[in-house]
């Protein structure tokens, strides 16, 4: 299960197109994979301008039908119940003594082909590189790499797990032993991106989504890496150095504040032959769905020990973070408070939720607005929750550096205490094929 087994999975499925006129990685390929992002096929790139001998792939979770290719489930729900029970029964993989890939001769960041995605950007930003840290436990997590010199990022080392990691390390007066994996299999990538309890391992998490068919391989500064890694790139966050980050685009497509954060100094790279590696434009459908997905199923599962749940979708417009819709079949009143209130426990990021009847398509934000039209009222409907830690993604939080902010809960589903009638859709009846209707 690696990403090049996966990107024949999606050929065959007529989910990949490929790209061979010349494109540079600034600015272009990424231009390109944002026009097609989650409307179009993955786009593999095969000529990248001043970096022969790499290609690279774009928009691989950018829709739900990839991402059911990659979990192999035939709905969201099994996606949501195969997830959830890999944090919860995650499998150690198994550590092996061959790594199949190359050691480069020179560590040099500039003749990788990282992207520059936007024009204020200070320069070339790994979005999609996994960053394995290793302290009390391996962990797995995404950060955004800034290249600053020939062999060092500035990280945006968000206070989650590898920041504690950090933490412990510093206090111990020593560096933080990492590999940053580069291209890769989308179920490692989602386990990246999953949130288990501090001490479980995402890798674990990964080799129980991909069967038990993950391998790892040691490095010299003690990190176990992926062997079928397209790009693996060894190093230490430094303990005492930091660096000015940003500013740089996240989830939300805006430019994030800048701050001082800490410096990676990369001292090995390995590489496959012909590697390909991952592009990930931050604020595109793809980032939204491997960031979110995770947190969706989390949602789901808390939900649905309160009120009948039929679907949950965190929004595009919400950057797959924000914003939640979720369906329920309402049995009582209060169930959609209960909903609103479950959902903003499950994930402490969100800063908006609707919850609507299971009549209402969450994917069509028609109904949705429909649904607020014509069964919310506001003195009645509304929660709101004051001063609370949402996401430092807000840029209208009230502390953005802490996320600080207020949320709202919007109870659209209907009265039960009123006529069922009252609040039908009307529909025409379908007495004929509406597709073979001929248009002249």
């Amino acid at each position: 299960m690696d990403l090049g087994n996966y990107l024949n999975e999606l050929r065959e499925a007529g989910l990949l197109k490929v790209v061979n006129s010349p494109m540079a990685v600034e600015f272009d390929i990424p231009l390109v994979a944002h026009r097609f992002s989650g409307v179009g096929p993955a786009l593999l790139f095969n000529n990248i301008k001043d970096h022969p001998g790499f290609r690279a792939v774009a928009n691989i979770l950018d829709t739900r039908v990839k991402l059911m290719i990659a979990l192999k489930a035939s709905s969201a729900e099994e996606a949501y119940i195969k997830l959830l029970n890999a944090e919860a029964n995650s499998l150690e993989p198994r550590e092996v003594n061959d790594f199949p890939l190359t050691r480069l001769s020179e560590v040099d960041l500039r003749k990788l082909p990282i992207p520059r995605f936007f024009e204020r950007e200070p320069g070339p930003c790994l979005t999609s590189g996994v960053v394995l840290g290793l302290g009390d436990y391996v962990n797995a997590s995404f950060h955004r790499l800034t290249v600053i010199d020939r062999d060092k990022f500035v990280i945006r080392l968000v206070p989650r797990h590898l920041y504690r990691i950090f933490k412990d390390n510093k206090a111990k007066g020593r560096d933080t032993p990492i590999a940053i994996v580069w291209g890769a299999h989308p179920a490692f990538l989602l386990a990246s991106a999953s949130s288990p309890p501090y001490g479980v391992s995402e890798l674990s998490v990964a080799n129980r989504l991909m069967n038990g068919e993950l391998k790892v391989f040691r490095l010299s500064n003690g990190v176990p890496v992926p062997v079928d890694a397209e790009v693996v790139m060894e190093g230490f966050i430094l303990k005492d150095v930091e660096y000015d980050e940003g500013p740089c685009v996240d989830v939300m497509g805006t430019y994030d504040v800048v701050r001082r954060q800490p410096v990676v100094k990369i001292t090995s790279i390995y590489v496959k032959p012909n590697p390909i590696v991952h592009i990930l434009v931050a604020g595109d459908a793809e980032n939204s769905i491997l960031m979110g997905f995770e947190k969706e199923a989390r949602i789901w599962n808390a939900v649905r020990a309160v009120a009948d749940v039929k679907a949950v979708r965190l929004t595009r417009g919400g950057g797959g973070w924000l914003h939640a819709i979720v369906a329920i079949r309402k049995n009582v009143e209060g169930e959609g408070k209960n909903a609103i209130l479950a959902a903003f426990a499950a994930h402490p990021s969100l800063k908006h939720v609707v919850v609507v009847d299971d009549d209402i398509n969450v994917d069509d934000l028609n109904e949705v607005e429909w649904a607020i039209a014509t069964r919310f009222r506001a003195d009645e409907d509304l929660v709101i929750i004051e001063g609370v830690r949402g996401s430092s993604l807000d840029p209208a939080a009230i502390d953005q550096s802490i996320g600080l902010t207020t949320k709202m809960g919007i109870d659209a589903t209907r009265p039960l205490s009123k006529d069922a009638l009252r609040f039908e859709r009307a529909r025409i009846p379908e007495r004929i094929n509406i597709n073979e209707v001929k248009l002249e």
